[in-house]
């Protein structure tokens, strides 16, 4: 029966647990400032699933302690950010840690040797035009994988084209 409940002290212990844990985790987040939890590259996702499983491992387990979790999300903020302080102003560190943006569909042309070399399949694709309601393939401007791996697909007016801009660092070939 243990598996089903406990003592109220456990309780009382997960919930003084938790109530420092999130506060930590608030301040941490106010002095590393927005983009913590932002989306922007793989490192700030893989930084957001770390930092839930440190939460996850010092609310429900005797170890790490409270500090030792603050701590070592404090330590995974940090790092986020020196990365990304790194690839903006480091342009060998950004060409060899961040993946590129790349195109998957340039107007209505499939490029399938790309969503084979990033291991997509075309329902994949085709998932994702729904989800952006494209109707018809003649709307679609283009499609790119981003480097966070979400897919963004930029369809409308058959008489508008894409600002160079918008484009200007997605790949056009995965060579």
């Amino acid at each position: 029966m243990d598996w089903l409940v406990t003592d109220l002290g456990t309780l009382g212990k997960v919930f003084l647990s938790t109530f420092l844990i999130l506060s930590a985790l608030v301040v941490v987040v106010r002095i590393s400032g927005l983009r913590s939890f932002a989306k922007m590259s793989s490192i700030d996702f893989a930084s957001t699933i770390a930092i839930g499983s440190v939460l996850a491992s010092t609310l429900l387990s005797k170890t790490p302690s409270i500090l030792q979790g603050a701590f070592a999300i404090g330590f995974i903020l940090l790092y986020q950010t020196l990365f990304s302080k790194l690839t903006l102003h480091v342009d060998w560190f950004d060409e060899l840690a961040s993946n590129k943006p790349m195109l998957l569909m340039d107007g209505e042309e499939i490029l399938y040797d790309n969503l084979h070399k990033n291991n997509l399949s075309e329902e994949d694709l085709m998932s994702k035009l729904r989800e952006a309601n494209v109707i018809e393939f003649s709307e679609i401007k283009a499609v790119i994988l981003e480097n966070t791996g979400d897919i963004s697909v930029l369809h409308g007016e058959n008489d508008k084209d894409v600002d160079k801009r918008i484009l200007q660092n997605v790949q056009r070939s995965a060579n």
